[in-house]
């Protein structure tokens, strides 16, 4: 699971954001949570990548450690969205937000 988060921390530096001007017609991927979501982490590394990732997407994200592992904990309650390039990149992140609670919306 780590690599694919790294990856995907990559990916969001990366491909994030894509002007308009630089697609035809671009994919948006609208997103948000808004109650306080909670993963139950018991890697420190793999901890700060998910928290990295979830702050670049713009939500409010809280860490505890305790009883040996670490709960990343996240919001975000108002709409955000990301422009991809693809049909597929736009299903790939739809598909890991809603894994981590996030309600979603996909545009053409």
């Amino acid at each position: 699971m780590l690599p694919r988060l790294i990856l995907l921390t990559a990916f969001l530096t990366t491909c994030f954001v894509v002007s308009a001007s630089d697609v035809g017609a671009a994919e948006i991927v609208k997103y948000r949570a808004e109650k306080w979501q909670t993963k139950h982490i018991h890697d420190d590394k793999k901890a700060k990548t998910i928290s990295t990732t979830l702050t670049n997407l713009g939500c409010d994200v809280k860490q505890n450690a305790h009883n040996g592992h670490i709960d990343v904990q996240y919001r975000c309650p108002k709409w955000k969205q990301m422009e991809l390039k693809t049909h597929d990149e736009a299903h790939k992140w739809e598909k890991w937000l809603k894994e981590y609670g996030f309600e979603t919306q996909h545009q053409h």
